[in-house]
């Protein structure tokens, strides 16, 4: 049995790992897809039974019942509708899982009537490789009936010497979503959880003309545990460089990198100039991260002699962008939170305004220096400039990421041509 709705919507999705599942869940709470098909690439369990209980139950955000209806009592029906096809109706919504092609060139999305497809594999990342790479490719959903992919992690070119194509560009949605050209993109990376949150705190600070001259950036992700991170500690990989990341999660805090920083840059070209500077801590818990993002800005003082940018300047900031262009996917809180208490909010950013904070301070330049540099100068000029530091919570997997990914997918299926 096929679904066959040749003028309704089908989403297709790739990889049924974390991402994937809460794709479909975030998928089946919006309702605005008439059916959608999974590619899993591999037989999974036993019978379709087994796949079933994967689906509508999760270790991070309970079961699907409670994920979707809270503790009212209602349950989310599900259907067997063809055990050969493996063709199942969740909550009225008809889900096809495909599991036989790994490579996507070889799933054949025309013939199930998929148009859009978000890729969650995370193994393919390279928009440069072609449709009939041996290994496979994001191009190859696109031979394969697909009209837009996108990748539900940043693009990773392992030949550093080729661009990233004309065709492709990463987008998150709230931010930079609008610059998206349906004659031009076909190939779309919604970037990383991370980046997703922190150019939701930056976005609004260079829309701000007294913050919007950065002198220096930095943040640091106290991040959650993710998949390819080891639960005991682990050999490395032939090559590998990050021996961290081997180590057992249950009983480590563990230092490593990330590629925020220069993804930030294609979202938001401004911060191209800033010399940004980005880095990761993981912590032993399953989901939510805290984002501390540490800037200095030219500054000004009012009549009075205060810096104009201080604590309530900055909060303020915020509050008019959680009420205004940035509603509900920026929050602003002065509540005294801790990371359970942001489990599942669908906002790609909560900005913890209790614990921002500024310090004031002068950049001191002696006449001599700004000789050698040929600038006239009678005196030693003191130049004020003002740390901020700010804080963000975001839930990586579901609230922040998946969330706006989902808005992201439902934009482009609009805009479908």
């Amino acid at each position: 049995m096929e679904i066959k709705f040749q003028s309704k919507r089908i989403l297709g999705i790739n990889g049924i790992g974390r991402i994937g599942k809460l794709t479909l869940w975030n998928q089946l709470s919006q309702k605005y897809y008439d059916g959608i098909v999974i590619n899993s690439g591999r037989e999974l369990g036993k019978r379709i039974e087994d796949i079933i209980q994967y689906l509508t139950t999760d270790s991070t955000y309970g079961t699907l019942d409670k994920f979707l209806f809270g503790y009212t009592g209602k349950s989310c029906d599900v259907k067997i509708l063809d055990k050969a096809e493996c063709l199942i109706e969740i909550c009225g919504i008809p889900v096809k899982i495909l599991k036989t092609a790994r490579n996507p060139i070889e799933i054949n999305w025309a013939k199930e009537g998929v148009r859009l497809v978000i890729d969650c594999t995370g193994v393919f990342l390279d928009p440069t490789l072609p449709a009939d790479h041996p290994k496979g490719s994001l191009r190859g959903h696109l031979e394969s009936g697909a009209e837009k992919v996108i990748a539900s992690a940043p693009f990773k070119i392992k030949d550093t010497s080729r661009k990233l194509p004309d065709d492709s560009a990463t987008f998150v949605y709230g931010v930079n979503h609008s610059t998206y050209n349906p004659l031009k993109h076909h190939i779309i990376s919604a970037a990383s959880c991370t980046t997703t949150g922190l150019a939701h705190m930056v976005k609004p600070l260079i829309d701000t003309k007294e913050t919007s001259e950065i002198i220096t950036a930095s943040m640091t992700t106290v991040h959650a545990s993710t998949n390819n991170q080891s639960i005991l500690d682990a050999p490395p990989k032939a090559g590998s460089k990050d021996l961290r990341r081997n180590r057992s999660i249950f009983n480590n805090i563990i230092p490593t990198s990330t590629g925020a920083a220069i993804a930030l840059e294609e979202i938001i070209p401004e911060i191209k100039k800033v010399g940004f500077m980005a880095d990761s801590i993981r912590v032993p818990t399953s989901t939510v991260s805290l984002i501390s993002l540490n800037l200095t800005f030219k500054t000004e003082y009012t009549e009075n002699g205060e810096p104009i940018i201080n604590h309530n300047f900055i909060n303020d900031i915020y509050r008019k962008a959680a009420a205004g262009a940035q509603k509900d996917l920026l929050m602003f809180s002065e509540n005294q939170n801790v990371s359970t208490d942001l489990m599942g909010c669908p906002a790609a950013i909560i900005i913890e305004g209790l614990e921002n904070h500024t310090r004031t301070g002068y950049i001191s330049i002696s006449s001599d220096t700004m000789h050698r540099h040929g600038i006239e100068a009678n005196q030693d000029m003191n130049l004020p400039v003002t740390h901020a530091k700010i804080f963000g919570w975001y839930d990586n997997e579901f609230g922040c990421y998946v969330n706006c990914m989902g808005k992201l997918a439902k934009y482009i299926d609009k805009n479908l041509i």
